[in-house]
């Protein structure tokens, strides 16, 4: 893995807080011209440090104000069968994050739903469907107290 530099950090925290930056603040801020800026931004793309870009939608205002936790367990903890639930998993537009777990539970599933009755159907005709499932036990979220993507990436001290 390549070694990060104090500017590469500096623009990795830029482009978490937003991707949709302003190249003359970047260099500003990382004190550089905007062709090494764009070269670094380039390598930390090609080096899978900056895996892609993407907008966040606010959940509520496009009509998915329901978001749910599940624990999920399997009764078989073989490689064909956790391949198969993940490539369940990954065709379900409905679950947005999915996790691998040790410990009690196997899987910590996250989707994000129009309402209770949408969950309802969400369970029993789609995630129940999903072989090898032995226990389930879901959370609804009350209120969303954070939600960030930002990494808290440490900045050495200046040279």
């Amino acid at each position: 893995m390549a070694k990060l530099d104090r500017t590469d950090l500096l623009i990795l925290k830029s482009l978490q807080k937003n991707s949709k930056f302003n190249i003359t603040e970047l260099c500003e801020e990382v004190n550089m011209s905007k062709t090494p800026v764009y070269e670094r931004i380039k390598r930390l793309e090609e080096d899978g440090f900056i895996k892609q870009y993407v907008a966040l939608v606010d959940h509520k205002k496009v009509g998915l104000p329901l978001v749910i936790f599940c624990n999920v367990s399997l009764n078989v903890h073989n490689a064909e069968h956790i391949e198969r639930f993940t490539n369940e998993i990954l065709k379900l537009d409905e679950v947005t994050e999915c996790y691998s777990l040790g410990g009690v539970f196997d899987f910590l599933l996250k989707f994000v739903l129009e309402d209770l009755d949408a969950y309802n159907k969400f369970v029993f005709e789609k995630l129940t469907r999903i072989q090898d499932i032995v226990k389930m036990q879901s959370s609804i979220v009350l209120q969303e107290i954070k939600h960030t993507t930002q990494l808290n990436l440490k900045l050495p001290e200046k040279s």
